[in-house]
């Protein structure tokens, strides 16, 4: 197998945007040499959804904590409905975000890591709500997605699955937050090489001193 960088992400987790630019400097970096796979976290399952005013005391210090760390910046659209919950009608959770990753993945799996992004961006910055299907339309457009096949795809029970199959290799992981980033060398060779935020530097020395390690150029 060619070494996989393997990025534990999720589209509701802030952390992950303030790591977006990282993890796309990692892959124009390296993704001549490794191949990347991206999966979805579930850290919002639905049967936990609730409104965005459960979160939105927490979310109001914890995004600053984000921007001061990471250097992105929260989008006034996605900071209305932390600072007006009560007018709000958002009800968060990670499903539709994963089936469409899913959907995505077999499409454009060499595109994965661009797309997470742009799914972070769209929430985080532009306050799209990720539990509608309108959120993905500018998405579909900008990677010529046939929009009739990427709709009834996120609709269906087979990609349902697949999101649900991510959440759980998650699990097998034992990844217990995100963003987390694996390089596998082998199929029983696997490195963690980022837990939380890290920046280009520290990330894309660990893969190097894991190359030298073994003997890989």
């Amino acid at each position: 197998m060619n070494p996989k960088i393997i990025y534990c992400y999720d589209a509701y987790c802030g952390w992950c945007y303030g790591f977006s630019a990282v993890i796309q400097q990692i892959w124009q970096t390296h993704k001549d040499q490794f191949d990347f796979e991206t999966l979805s976290g579930g850290m919002i399952p639905v049967d936990a959804t609730q409104h965005i005013g459960a979160i939105a005391g927490y979310i109001k210090t914890a995004y600053k904590t984000v921007e001061n760390t990471t250097g992105v910046k929260f989008g006034d659209d996605y900071l209305w409905h932390i600072n007006n919950p009560d007018q709000s009608d958002w009800f968060p959770n990670s499903e539709m975000a994963a089936i469409a990753l899913a959907v995505f993945r077999d499409i454009h799996p060499d595109l994965t890591i661009s797309f997470a992004a742009d799914l972070q961006h769209a929430l985080h910055h532009d306050g799209r709500d990720l539990t509608d299907k309108e959120a993905y339309r500018h998405l579909v457009e900008k990677y010529q997605i046939d929009e009739d096949v990427f709709y009834n795809n996120l609709k269906s029970v087979e990609y349902k699955e697949k999101a649900y199959y991510d959440f759980s290799l998650i699990k097998q992981l034992q990844v217990n937050g995100f963003p987390t980033v694996f390089l596998q060398i082998e199929e029983t060779k696997l490195y963690m090489i980022s837990r939380g935020f890290s920046d280009f530097t520290s990330v894309d020395n660990r893969i190097n001193n894991i190359l030298t390690e073994n003997n890989i150029q």
